[in-house]
């Protein structure tokens, strides 16, 4: 496995860690304006969505509570390849009651954005008031129908590592975000 220290060998550099902060201080701001005085659930969503959901609440100086849920999309695949168009299993639900409140779920990045709808529409099945939905990074996937309320950064469409972003498991902790040559 090539340590984070080598990746600028086999990776583009996407956005720098000022530029992730940059991007994260800005989401912050608007997505405050929207939900402060919603005294809002945030929800994690595990585990990607990790580094930016705290760094998030770091920024967010209004009462929140916070919870998560753990999704998985079942379906075979090779190393370093995301499933797509797989079933969505919920590992863990959110332990706070949804009923009537205003949710933020907080994710790492929008691809097909098939985990994030479904995420939503489970928490409106649970009687949210509302659900706003947050990603750091935004892919431009084509044909996606499904859009975030908030992304701080958008990519193109390639494999990305970095601020809860993962290869195998690997890479979540960078500051930085990259986008691999060729996953395999």
């Amino acid at each position: 496995m090539t340590s984070p220290r080598e990746i600028d060998e086999w990776a583009d550099c996407l956005y720098d860690a000022g530029a992730v902060r940059f991007a994260i201080d800005r989401v912050a701001v608007r997505i405050a304006l929207d939900v402060a005085d919603a005294r809002p659930v945030v929800v994690c969503v595990m585990n990607g969505g990790l580094p930016f959901t705290a760094a998030l609440l770091e920024r967010f100086a209004f009462p929140l509570e916070v919870d998560h849920v753990h999704a998985r999309r079942y379906r075979e695949a090779a190393p370093g390849e995301h499933p797509r168009g797989a079933d969505l299993c919920l590992r863990v639900e959110p332990a706070q009651p949804l009923t009537g409140r205003n949710v933020l779920l907080v994710d790492d990045v929008l691809d097909e954005g098939v985990t994030l709808a479904r995420l939503k529409a489970f928490v409106e099945e649970r009687g949210a008031a509302a659900v706003r939905t947050a990603v750091l990074v935004d892919k431009a996937v084509t044909g996606r129908t499904f859009a975030a309320d908030y992304a701080a950064l958008s990519a193109p469409d390639r494999y990305l590592v970095g601020w809860g972003m993962d290869y195998n498991g690997w890479y979540r902790n960078l500051r930085a975000i990259y986008a691999l040559e060729d996953p395999a």
